[in-house]
């Protein structure tokens, strides 16, 4: 078995990879520099290609700062910060960058057809935050006939799968999956802040997805192994 694994660097995706190796597949990663405001991840994705032994790793690149609509690629629009869990979740956050997974996923769906792949592998979850528009089921199901009607493969009857297996998983769940798999914590990346360009990079803590990592760590009483400027949990 053959698949493309989209790989952000964070928690969740490089848990996916881990379990996809873990399933004794061929794994061909895919990664996107779109000058996010977090770039650090990037740094992390090679990192964590490279410690799970990735037949490839490829690094697409294009600039969506053009347009922006994100505090992840605006820079003039300020990160949600010291929010609880119940406030992250009252609304789609600023942090979704519009039609992000779309866009990844159009990607994967060329590369996994160009190399012959079987599956596309996305950590996208829908329990995190408010459920960003382009991490729920629905929109995988959308994606999924895109994938059979929009491609060569599909046509013929042998469709490209998209593999999400943490759709409806809690974050904690997605800890004890990867420490069970023996993810590298400490190469992956989270913060949405541009702490990840210190030298060395330490996360802030205090965004929306470091007080979600936090969370989950605290609450299996596992030491997140990333340095932070701040520890301190909302709740």
């Amino acid at each position: 078995m053959k698949a493309v694994i989209l790989l952000s660097g964070g928690l969740d995706s490089s848990t996916v990879l881990y379990a996809a190796k873990a399933n004794n597949i061929d794994c061909y990663a895919l990664s996107f520099d779109y000058f996010q405001r977090h770039r650090q991840e990037l740094d992390a994705a090679i990192a964590i290609a490279q410690a799970a032994g990735v037949v490839e790793h490829q690094i697409v690149t294009f600039d969506l700062r053009r347009w922006g609509g994100s505090a992840l690629t605006d820079n003039s629009l300020a990160l949600p910060t010291h929010r609880s869990v119940a406030e992250m979740s009252s609304e789609i956050p600023i942090t979704y960058v519009p039609a992000r997974n779309t866009i990844f996923l159009s990607f994967a769906l060329s590369y996994a057809e160009a190399i012959g792949a079987e599956q596309v592998h996305i950590g996208v979850n829908q329990l995190d935050y408010s459920g960003y528009p382009d991490c729920r089921p629905d929109f995988l199901a959308a994606m999924q006939e895109v994938f059979r009607l929009g491609s060569k493969q599909g046509r013929e009857g042998i469709p490209i799968e998209i593999v999400a297996p943490l759709v409806d998983r809690r974050k904690v769940e997605i800890v004890q999956m990867g420490q069970a798999l023996g993810v590298p914590w400490a190469k992956t990346w989270s913060c949405y802040s541009e702490g990840g360009q210190t030298s060395p990079p330490v996360a802030c803590g205090i965004c929306d997805s470091c007080q979600l990592r936090l969370a989950a760590f605290s609450e299996l009483n596992l030491d997140d192994p990333l340095p932070y400027t701040s520890r301190e949990l909302r709740h």
